[in-house]
């Protein structure tokens, strides 16, 4: 991005405006950016192939979605320690093993929010501890079962989706 535009808003988590961005030519394009901190999201895997999955409640798209715990980056914290937070605010459990499954994209067409995606195994229990607004139940689902309804659409969520594929890849 090379300059703003004065027509922006400011949010709690997300900036946005209209920006000149320089192309690979040389030419310059004016397109609306959204900027988003970024986050991590987890494929949570026990000892008998349940993958923890959450049911969700996403204000925006007004329904519950299917979703791994997942988070925003706070304060420019590593992706990995986002990863570990989250897991224990949502899921309820730390992990072990760690393995990351590179980055997920929301919609890079307007979007620069990056989703690091990693794998835990080897799991503890701790103490859960959602954060005051978020609205969901934890489920653990057979890792199968759970792939099975991203190939069919029953999960949409798109860092869910893609995480998933690429769990299975390395398991």
């Amino acid at each position: 991005m090379n300059s703003k535009d004065s027509n922006q808003f400011h949010g709690q988590i997300i900036h946005a405006g209209a920006e000149q961005v320089k192309l690979p030519d040389g030419r310059i394009m004016l397109m609306d950016v959204v900027h988003h901190p970024g986050g991590a999201a987890v494929v949570t895997l026990d000892e008998q192939q349940r993958v923890c999955l959450l049911r969700q409640y996403r204000g925006v798209m007004d329904e519950w979605l299917w979703e791994l715990p997942a988070g925003k980056i706070d304060h420019q914290e590593p992706p990995l320690d986002t990863a570990r937070r989250e897991l224990q605010e949502e899921a309820g459990v730390t992990a072990r093993q760690w393995l990351e499954l590179g980055l997920s994209l929301s919609s890079p067409g307007v979007f620069s929010e990056k989703v690091w995606l990693y794998l835990a195994q080897e799991l503890q229990p701790c103490a859960q501890q959602p954060e005051e607004y978020e609205i969901f139940e934890r489920h653990w689902i057979e890792f199968e079962e759970a792939l099975g309804w991203a190939k069919s659409g029953k999960i949409n969520d798109a860092k869910t989706v893609v995480g998933l594929f690429r769990a299975a890849s390395c398991l």
